[in-house]
């Protein structure tokens, strides 16, 4: 750390949404994009481009984005795909990409030909929201999916914790269903989005059995991290010394902006040691695709 309370590394956002015209405009996901407009108030915010991405970033000290293809209705994982491929290229100092799969249906060797195009395309890693889609972490359709991800070295990100669509029962994303999927999948780089609040402890529990899942922030105010009684207590404890290798720093952009994001993660009062790791170390780690050493 300098004296500003910066990291002295490059700053790297593990997830945000790629800026792309074929994602559909915000009116066709109906009563799940006005719940999440009414609790988080993005507003035009959906509508940002990759120029105002890029500004934001640099503004911010963002040195590295991984640009996720995510999506939460109807079929557009193909596109996505191609976009977030097409920006990496781009931008090849910028990006990193994460594709994902088709889920509305599902279908398991369609899918998994997804998952094979997003590994011949460069990507990184395969975004998957489940529970937006009715299905559960742990639906066993979806586990040819993580197999072959697996087989061709791509990390697995999967929503966990609170979603705000009142039509989908936050229980499918449960932190105990992915302890099941990393017990199936030992070799495989799994990462928990969204610090699955509001079951922080256990969480925390199945990353100290897995040393091969990580833990992205994304989408949620990091101040609330500090704040006792606020749910994230254990998380606190823990990721600030054993749980260090394992966190990621993502705001989920343009959910939640870079300066705030990283503004109130330094003001939480982590050792130096924990926010290099947080903002730098482990997201580089990923792309280089080390694996974190079993504490």
């Amino acid at each position: 750390m300098n004296p500003s309370g910066t990291t002295s590394s490059p700053v790297i956002d593990f997830r945000v949404r790629v800026p792309s015209a074929v994602r559909p405009p915000i009116a066709d996901g109906g009563d799940v994009y006005t719940q999440y407009e009414a609790v988080l108030d993005i507003g035009n915010g959906w509508h940002k481009g990759m120029d105002e991405l890029l500004a934001e970033m640099d503004a911010a000290g963002v040195s590295h984005a991984v640009l996720h293809a995510e999506f939460e209705h109807g079929d557009y994982a193909d596109a996505l795909n191609e976009e977030v491929a097409e920006q990496v290229a781009r931008h090849p100092g910028r990006f990193s990409g994460y594709g994902t799969v088709t889920l509305e249906p599902l279908r398991v060797m369609p899918a998994v030909r997804q998952v094979e195009r997003a590994a011949a395309l460069g990507l990184r890693g395969i975004n998957v929201q489940p529970s937006f889609f009715g299905h559960a972490i742990d639906d066993r359709q979806l586990y040819p999916v993580y197999a072959k991800a697996t087989e061709l070295g791509l990390a697995v990100a999967l929503h966990t914790g609170v979603n705000y669509s009142r039509r989908h029962p936050i229980d499918a994303e449960r932190p105990e269903r992915l302890d099941k999927v990393a017990c199936d999948f030992p070799e495989a780089t799994l990462i928990a989005c969204h610090g699955s609040w509001p079951w922080i402890p256990e969480i925390v529990a199945v990353a100290r059995r897995h040393p091969n899942l990580l833990i992205d922030f994304g989408g949620l105010a990091p101040k609330y991290i500090g704040v006792p009684g606020s749910g994230w207590d254990v998380m606190f404890r823990f990721m600030d010394r054993l749980l260090r290798d394992q966190i990621l720093f993502a705001t989920d952009w343009p959910v939640f902006p870079f300066q705030r994001a990283l503004d109130q993660w330094r003001e939480l009062g982590l050792r130096p040691e924990t926010l290099e790791a947080l903002m730098h170390g482990n997201a580089g780690r990923l792309l280089e695709g080390r694996k974190a050493v079993p504490v």
